[in-house]
């Protein structure tokens, strides 16, 4: 018997134990032991129902060769051959769809994120190309009913970002953009650009997961605070009173910047959080020089020839080159059409999560 079964029993097991608990008034009256059960039944839900459809037609079939081994009249020996047949093929897609369901989940993958788009390399044009990513992921992420706030912005007189960062809140968010880590490679003529040649430029993408209930003591002489004017876009609407706040952590060099709340004090309050969670996630690499190789591993440095997606311009062109995939469609990608390249990603991860479970 496949060892898959043996686990999806236990599944089912646990299914039916977290149903009766959800049932229990003693649970019900605990609001947090509630809620975590709850989301612990949701998860399995999926799995539990393919694997109740997969037990049905499994007894079905069973019982059609049964069927098929007695005496039979010609006719119903054909249906019983046809319905066989049929039975057979969902059974082996639903084998297909709980091997993937059963792969090793990313524990991150339900989480909101942090994401950080930076300008690199090509000056006013890199920045223009981080504002077009922003957007784009502004567009991807209203398509999916995200709520996207920026927590900092370092914008250009041309228009762009040096860099910009996000909170993306939502249903999995983490699960689809964690595959946008990496540098982004444009190839296009700069509007500043009067001889009509293509350039080439970049700009960087970090996604960090948000950390929920973040367990870490920043000791406040390890901060610096920074106050200054808020201001609109383009330098507008300055305040009279210095209501943002940067703070930097000195140990690590992390900064971070808000101006996005009415007060100094709620700007403070906002920053202090995400300070928090951008230190818990350093430290959580556990080693300094391993947390520095694994971000320029994830963000890379900007330079020209490292990239993980070139955006063509000139032939409406986009090519993800960790799966050697291209479409002519970079005008419906920018405008936040990102589905079709992130699934393609996601079913490269899990087909390699299979090759591991087969090698293990």
């Amino acid at each position: 018997m496949n060892p898959m079964f043996n686990k999806l029993d236990s599944v089912l097991d646990r299914y039916e134990e977290l149903n009766e608990l959800l049932s229990d008034p003693e649970v019900i009256n605990d609001t947090d032991r509630f809620m975590k059960l709850s989301k612990e039944e949701g998860n399995l839900r999926e799995i539990v129902s393919k694997y109740r459809q997969y037990k049905k037609i499994s007894q079905e079939l069973s019982d059609d060769n049964d069927l098929l081994h007695s005496d039979l009249d010609e006719e119903l020996e054909a249906l019983t051959k046809d319905e066989i047949k049929d039975l057979t093929k969902k059974l082996e897609q639903l084998d297909q769809e709980l091997t993937v369901l059963m792969l090793p989940k990313d524990p991150n993958d339900d989480k909101n994120i942090i994401m950080e788009i930076h300008g690199a390399a090509g000056g006013d044009e890199a920045s223009l190309f981080a504002a077009d990513l922003f957007n784009m992921y502004s567009k991807y992420a209203e398509k999916h009913g995200w709520k996207v706030q920026i927590i900092d912005e370092n914008d250009t007189e041309v228009g762009g970002f040096k860099e910009i960062v996000l909170m993306i809140s939502g249903d999995k968010v983490y699960s689809k953009l964690k595959f946008e880590n990496g540098a982004h490679r444009v190839q296009r003529v700069p509007v500043t650009e009067s001889a009509g040649r293509v350039h080439t430029s970049t700009a960087t993408v970090g996604v960090m997961p948000e950390y929920e209930d973040v367990d870490i003591d920043i000791d406040p002489k390890d901060v610096r605070v920074d106050v200054f004017r808020s201001s609109g876009a383009g330098g507008q609407h300055i305040n009279k009173t210095s209501s943002a706040v940067r703070m930097t952590h000195l140990p690590t060099g992390i900064v971070v910047s808000m101006q996005d709340q009415r007060s100094q004090q709620q700007n403070r309050a906002k920053a202090m959080e995400i300070l928090k969670q951008r230190v818990y996630d350093y430290y959580a690499q556990a080693e300094q020089d391993e947390y520095n190789e694994q971000r320029k591993s994830a963000v890379g440095t900007g330079d020209r020839s490292e990239r993980i997606r070139t955006y063509n311009f000139p032939q409406n062109r986009i090519t993800d080159h960790r799966i050697n995939l291209t479409l002519n469609k970079l005008d419906k990608v920018l405008n936040g059409e990102l589905d079709e390249i992130i699934d393609a990603l996601i079913l490269d991860e899990q087909a390699k999560k299979m090759q591991d479970l087969e090698n293990e």
